[in-house]
């Protein structure tokens, strides 16, 4: 097979991927947030002197232009005055000649000279002369200020034609005096190329030396957060380690340094919380297994005391009345401490781990119909009508029939029981990844408090109400590990005044993942203090 190419959204994946190896790594951050404050402040600093350096290359180049100047003009001038011209061909070689000494002397071939405006015109003065290069550079600005500022030097910075190109340069004018023809304007052209190609020099440098340290720091940071992280990693994996279960993991102990400090911190935090760890759960074993064994021992006495109150039970209608009901009451109790027996026996079995599902496939809509019949008796005692609403979950599931018909028979008794009178419906309905029973009754509800401790053991919402069915208390609590023992939801909604709604949740596949549940909960009719009338959808009709 050839090479995976990357899918096409990759680059939408890359943000979240960085961010999420950011929030993860110390070190990376520790080194990114090093680096950046190192490049602002090489930055800064590298700014800073490449300022300084240029500042300084341009007033030294300034300077040097300007003495070279003056000593060129006072030259200039020193010639013009020893000289006798009066023709007018004299007066243009007089002013050749000056140039060409001015343009030897700063070794610059960049001079013009331009005769001041408003002189006599009568005269016939020598022409303007200069470098074509230097008559596009120099400002009417700078021409006004010469011409008016006698034997003062001015100068002006300039971008001087270099073929296609231009050279940083200065501009210097000053005036010269022409005996019989008047001032002249002298302006004297520096290139600065090589200022500037120093200053480039230096600027390379200082970017190529601020590159390497930074790279040097980030290396030299990576190198010591390792060594600071490391520790820490070690300590870390300790951690989920021993959170994992493994209490004998420990951090090894290496040195006097904080992290020695640390690692021995931990171990010890680590031995304490091992030693009660251990304590809790012998004393956990202790009581599971001493409830197992007064569970087991009151067998047999309760067996001897069962049949004995069976035989008095049947001989009940010879007593007098009195004692009638004495034997009524005393073999309904005796029913009643063997089914507290069953539980607490099924509860030390989910307390030592030692519960196997026995799992086949099993129709949860005909199950239900068989818990139904079987409670029709005790609903219509109580005066509620009991119904089955079955939209879907007519094929067989994998799960432990007995369990499960555990778990709906005690759903479909406490809501008759709390129902006060009123309609209790169970619906059954199936989707692609599970099958779902809802039970709903319309009785007193619960708040939200009580809802939360509904599986606890041997807890009721009401102590004071009677026990229609007899329970023990812990009939909640076993379908909750019946219902997590096949990898399954058992969950509950109630409001007060509006009635209850547990609804068991089961994978079509035993140890599949549920992703949703095909009955919703709340149920579609939360709040609804009686079911609608016949004809009108309801709500598991309405899902479905």
């Amino acid at each position: 097979m050839g090479a995976r190419w990357p899918t096409r959204d990759w680059w939408r994946q890359t943000p979240a991927r960085l961010a999420r190896l950011w929030r993860s790594s110390l070190q990376l951050r520790t080194v990114a947030i090093t680096l950046l404050l190192t490049g602002v402040a090489i930055l800064v600093t590298g700014i800073y002197m490449s300022l300084s350096i240029s500042n300084d290359l341009y007033q030294s180049r300034l300077d040097q232009a300007l003495r070279d100047s003056s000593r060129a003009t006072t030259t200039a001038q020193s010639t013009l005055n020893a000289s006798d011209v009066s023709s007018g061909d004299a007066g243009k070689n007089l002013l050749n000649t000056v140039l060409q000494s001015v343009q030897a002397s700063t070794s610059s071939r960049l001079v013009a000279a331009y005769r001041v405006p408003g002189q006599d015109t009568g005269i016939l003065a020598p022409p303007d002369r200069g470098s074509p290069a230097m008559n596009s550079v120099i400002s009417p600005e700078l021409r006004e200020k010469v011409q008016n500022g006698g034997s003062k030097q001015y100068y002006q910075s300039v971008a001087l034609p270099a073929g296609s190109d231009s050279d940083p340069g200065i501009v210097v004018g000053s005036q010269l005096t022409l005996p019989s023809y008047g001032e002249y304007e002298l302006y004297i052209g520096y290139n600065l190329r090589d200022s500037e190609n120093t200053l480039l020099f230096v600027q390379n440098t200082l970017l190529l030396a601020g590159l390497a340290l930074i790279l040097l720091i980030g290396a030299i940071t990576w190198v010591i957060v390792r060594f600071v992280v490391e520790p820490i990693r070690v300590a870390a994996r300790t951690s989920e380690r021993l959170a994992a279960g493994d209490l004998a993991v420990r951090i090894p102990e290496r040195g006097e340094d904080v992290f020695a400090s640390l690692a021995r911190s931990f171990n010890g935090m680590a031995d304490s919380l091992q030693s009660q760890i251990n304590q809790l759960a012998t004393l956990s074993q202790l009581q599971q297994r001493f409830v197992s064994d007064v569970s087991h021992e009151l067998r047999t006495p309760l067996t001897t005391i069962r049949l004995a109150g069976d035989v008095i039970y049947d001989q009940r209608e010879g007593f007098a009345p009195a004692t009638a009901r004495t034997a009524e009451l005393l073999h309904t109790q005796i029913e009643r401490f063997d089914r507290l027996l069953s539980d607490l026996l099924e509860i030390s079995r989910y307390d030592a781990g030692s519960v196997v599902l026995d799992a086949e496939p099993t129709n949860l809509v005909r199950l239900a119909e068989d818990c139904v019949d079987e409670l029709r008796t005790l609903s219509e005692q109580n005066g509620s009508e009991l119904t089955l609403d079955a939209p879907g979950g007519y094929f067989d599931v994998p799960m432990d029939p007995r369990r499960i018909r555990r778990v709906v028979r005690n759903l479909i008794g406490n809501a008759i029981e709390h129902g006060e009178g009123r309609p209790v419906v169970v619906t059954v309905d199936s989707n692609e990844s599970a099958v779902a029973l809802t039970v709903r009754d319309y009785g007193i509800g619960m708040s939200p408090q009580d809802t939360g401790h509904v599986f606890d053991r041997f807890w009721r919402a009401d102590p004071s109400r009677k026990r229609t069915l007899g329970g023990t208390g812990l009939g909640l609590a076993i379908s909750l590990e019946d219902a997590t023992l096949h990898s399954g939801w058992l969950q509950v909604w109630s409001a007060p005044g509006a009635g209850s709604c547990f609804r068991l949740t089961l994978p079509r596949v035993v140890g599949r993942e549920i992703t949703s549940s095909p009955l919703p909960l709340p149920p579609a009719d939360a709040g609804a203090t009686m079911p609608q009338e016949s004809g009108t959808p309801t709500g598991s009709e309405a899902h479905a």
